[in-house]
């Protein structure tokens, strides 16, 4: 007895959410979720190998298509459909990984919700699922309109014919089937979805989406692949360099079964790599031009940096003998440290050279001016004292390496004193721009709660906290973007639009900035935490 002929529905729109599961980061985490999109014939169950690393990351969430798995049925499995589907099952910010199918929707959501997506993964997903004149690199339209064909008359033996398609090429191929059925639906479960998605694989080109991604991508492709030909691999590196492309090995399509640790290891790796939102070689290049004008408008940087100062005098300072100024910047405060600790080794560190230049010239004290990244420090372990470091920490990409360096340069007993931006800093800002367009116009900064944990992990302990929210005041926003540009400080996030604002936009920020005028005056605020912390003897 053979299947019945899967029904076509009429087109119809999503009338339920997808069905998501939450899988729990293993240990606190600031990073945005890891949201999962599965591949044709399966459903979430689908990424069940690749949960124990990508929990060491994030959390994870993974979403059953329109009509897989828990997800309801009766919506036209469209483009369109689909992806707004996925679009309201996303937290606010996420990062995509898809297998497939679920590649190919996560590279379409991505180019259009560049300011929600901040990175895409793809595993075993090409730019078409079927070849054509512009992208040879794909199945044969002759093979797969015999499959699309066969399905929908006996979608039972479809999917037999689709699984061993899935494992085959793979070293495991034997084993790799088996366990790939335990997690496939039955025949039971096809709905006329899944006819609907193999038509929208086949007429599916993401060509214009992949090369037009601003975010970092990292796109996985298997040796073997019987469904996608690795010469695709090799054409898609030279459409857009924001990309990486990898191969794995020895494996067929469904690798992250296969080879579960080393899929694992490579989108830890690459998320590591391109953990937060901001471009360090744009933060140093703009501090390094603002070098000149920066202490002409730093009064935020001068209120904050006096009050982090003031806090010294809770401090025993009789044994410091070595003291880093951590993005010193133009050297202001590396200044007064010097002047407070006279018999100490001053060492004023920074990531723009420009600054340090300026610092050599203008400040007449015996320092020691070096380039480095926080995140990697040119000093040797417990090799110093103290560390001072106002407004610089919120330039830093991934909390976990910055504190673990601080830390390991600390003497035993050593001290840590920092002072940071919270994410409500310039929310005037955020929130005009948000009424312009969805792109990150202004930087993003983490919440104290993130900065806590990635200190305790470090092994820091007893830190305190003190928030205080200070708020300047223009005539115009002229003033306010001006100030930044001359501070270096402003927009350096990925995800940001690219070329010039128009005028029109800039008119429409303006009039969006307005309400929020008080007393004649445009507010800017900034959220401002203070810590003290202590490495353990």
């Amino acid at each position: 007895m053979t299947d019945p002929m899967i029904p076509l529905s009429a087109p119809r729109e999503l009338d339920a959410p997808l069905a998501t599961h939450h899988f729990p980061a293993l240990a606190p985490t600031s990073a945005e979720p890891l949201v999962l999109l599965h591949g044709w014939g399966f459903d979430s169950r689908s990424w069940e190998p690749l949960l124990p690393w990508l929990r060491q990351y994030s959390d994870v969430i993974a979403l059953d298509l329109p009509g897989f798995g828990d997800s309801p049925g009766g919506a036209d499995f469209s483009l369109d459909n689909v992806l707004n589907a996925i679009e309201q099952s996303l937290p606010a910010q996420a990062t995509l990984v898809g297998w497939s199918l679920g590649g190919m929707l996560a590279v379409a959501l991505a180019a259009r919700q560049p300011e929600r997506i901040t990175r895409v993964i793809t595993l075993a997903s090409n730019l078409r699922f079927v070849a054509d004149a512009s992208w040879p690199e794909a199945m044969a339209p002759a093979i797969n309109q015999r499959f699309n064909r066969d399905f929908e008359r006996t979608p039972a033996k479809g999917l037999q014919r689709f699984l061993a398609l899935v494992a085959h090429g793979d070293r495991r191929e034997r084993e790799l089937r088996a366990e790939l059925a335990a997690v496939q639906p039955d025949s039971g479960q096809i709905r006329p979805q899944w006819a609907q998605a193999l038509s929208l694989l086949s007429s599916l080109d993401n060509g214009h989406a992949f090369e037009g991604l601003r975010q970092p991508g990292l796109h996985l492709f298997a040796e073997h692949d019987a469904l996608v030909p690795l010469a695709a691999a090799g054409q898609m590196p030279a459409l857009n360099q924001r990309q990486r492309v990898s191969v794995v090995a020895g494996a067929g399509h469904a690798m992250h079964w296969s080879e579960p640790e080393r899929v694992g290891e490579a989108i830890l790796h690459f998320l590591r790599l391109t953990t937060g939102q901001l471009d360090k070689r744009r933060v140093a290049h703009s501090f390094s031009r603002a070098a000149t004008s920066y202490d002409s408008v730093a009064r935020l940087q001068r209120a904050v940096g006096e009050t982090l100062l003031n806090q010294l005098g809770g401090l025993e300072l009789g044994a410091v003998k070595t003291l880093v100024d951590l993005g010193c910047g133009t050297g202001y405060f590396g200044e007064r440290l010097a002047h407070r600790l006279p018999e100490a080794q001053m060492i004023g560190l920074d990531i723009a050279e420009g600054m340090l230049r300026f610092a050599r010239q203008e400040r007449d004290i015996p320092a020691l001016w070096l380039c480095g990244d926080a995140e990697e420090l040119p000093l040797a372990d417990a090799s110093v004292d103290l560390i001072f470091s106002s407004l610089s920490v919120q330039w830093c990409e991934h909390l976990p390496s910055l504190f673990g360096e601080l830390q390991r340069v600390l003497k035993p007993g050593g001290r840590l004193l920092f002072s940071t931006l919270g994410p409500r800093t310039l929310w005037e800002l955020k929130s005009a721009w948000q009424s312009v367009d969805g792109y990150v116009h202004v930087n993003r900064f983490p919440p104290q709660r993130a900065v806590d944990e990635a200190l305790r992990q470090a092994g820091f302990v007893a830190p305190e906290w003190q928030r205080e929210e200070r708020v300047l005041r223009y005539e115009a926003l002229g003033e306010l973007t001006r100030e930044l540009k001359a501070l270096g400080a402003h927009n350096v996030n990925r995800g940001q639009p690219e070329g010039l604002t128009g005028r029109q936009k800039i008119q429409a920020l303006k009039a969006a900035y307005e309400p929020f005028r008080e007393e004649g005056l445009l507010p800017a605020s900034y959220e401002v935490y203070y810590a003290a912390a202590r490495k353990p003897h």
